[in-house]
């Protein structure tokens, strides 16, 4: 793990250099409505994890009770070189994520997501099957879903958890999977990444293909929740399918670098949270990741042994173009958002979006997009 000078996050930029209203009209403009900051400070933590919290306020309503929900999202490093051994990386990333889940539960957490591929180094730039092949494992049985549905139990916590997949039924195919279990440490399901990049360093492929779970949402006593993996963020017809099935959270964990993504981060999934009426977190992984083979990526630049830095940054956005502030560029970090899922409807009336969304109308050019001889609808200026 190489050491990068980065700056810590764009927050403390805008505290430094702006006072006063130029401030407050700078932070309305990028983040919205203030969020409200909720007071852990009687609660006992690692100093080595970042902890925030915040509130997103919500207009209570006269007919229905808040439906109060409070989101954990952990970001993080990987604790020991990319090139240890596999076991011994496991376990180094179990006793974090054990800490995390603990810390959580104090915080009064009911929903957690961890990072993208988050119990292994995030290798598929290497382009090498093996080792890394081997950190595959059943999403249903495997060793990390077996050691989460534990904390799940104890802790009443659904946990989301990004792993790389290994289908054992059919062929040992591998997929970039999240899987979901519920608060009662129930395997409730699992969601395969839909869109796989082929960018720069992030050429994915060469281990999975896009995935084949459709837009599921899994109903939780905590809410309907759903994942949109990493590259997915980037579609927006992604974003919306899961709204149509009807997702009060959709939660984006990632892994992405400054030098490729960073200006995109904060736009696409507030924007997400706006366009289809529902909160969505965004979780990023954190710190330089060193292999121990050159690989390149496909540009003409030389050949190198890391992706770059990962530059966290989580949080979380509310369909009212609301969002906390951003955790850290460079520590291991864990974000608390209390939010009310009531708030969902309350933007969809106010805005209308879903109700002049005229999907009629998009399916029918989509429904002719798709096929071999479509013709777009472009008026020329006819030849006289």
């Amino acid at each position: 793990m190489s050491e990068i000078k980065e700056f810590e996050r764009l927050e403390d930029i805008l505290d430094k250099n702006l006072t006063g209203s130029n401030y407050e009209t700078v932070r309305q403009l990028l983040y919205g409505r203030a969020v409200e900051q909720i007071d852990l400070k009687t609660i006992p933590f690692n100093r080595n994890l970042q902890v925030e919290a915040y509130r997103i306020p919500c207009p209570e309503e006269q007919l229905r009770k808040p439906r109060n929900v409070r989101i954990g999202l952990f970001q993080n490093q990987i604790p020991v070189p990319a090139t240890s051994k596999i076991q011994y990386m496991k376990n180094a990333l179990y006793k974090l994520a054990e800490e995390a889940i603990e810390t959580s539960q104090k915080s009064g957490v009911n929903i957690f997501c961890f990072q993208e591929a988050w119990n292994m180094p995030f290798a598929f730039c290497t382009r090498e099957k093996y080792p890394w092949s081997e950190y595959a494992e059943s999403a249903q049985y495997g060793p990390t879903t077996k050691f989460l549905q534990e904390l799940a139990k104890n802790y009443n916590m659904v946990i989301i958890s990004p792993i790389l997949e290994r289908d054992e039924t059919h062929s040992d195919t591998i997929w970039n999977t999240a899987v979901i279990i519920d608060n009662h440490g129930d395997y409730l399901g699992k969601h395969r990444k839909n869109h796989i990049p082929r960018v720069g360093d992030f050429n994915e492929s060469t281990y999975y293909f896009e995935g084949n779970t459709g837009h599921p949402v899994f109903e939780t006593e905590f809410g309907k929740i759903a994942v949109n993996i990493c590259y997915g963020r980037h579609h927006p017809l992604n974003w919306l399918a899961f709204g149509l099935n009807g997702a009060e959270i959709v939660f984006n964990p990632s892994a992405t670098t400054g030098g490729l993504s960073e200006p995109l981060w904060g736009i696409e999934a507030r924007n997400a949270a706006i366009a289809n009426g529902y909160f969505t977190c965004a979780i990023n992984r954190v710190g330089t990741e060193t292999f121990e083979h050159e690989f390149t990526s496909g540009n003409g630049k030389p050949a190198h042994k890391d992706f770059g830095h990962f530059y966290g940054s989580s949080y979380v956005a509310a369909p009212d173009g609301s969002r906390t502030p951003g955790l850290s560029r460079t520590k291991n970090g864990l974000l608390v958002t209390e939010v009310d899922l009531n708030m969902c409807r309350q933007v969809k009336d106010h805005w209308g979006f879903q109700m002049t969304q005229r999907l009629d109308l998009y399916a029918d050019l989509l429904a002719r997009a798709v096929k071999s001889d479509f013709q777009p609808q472009i008026i020329k200026k006819s030849n006289c």
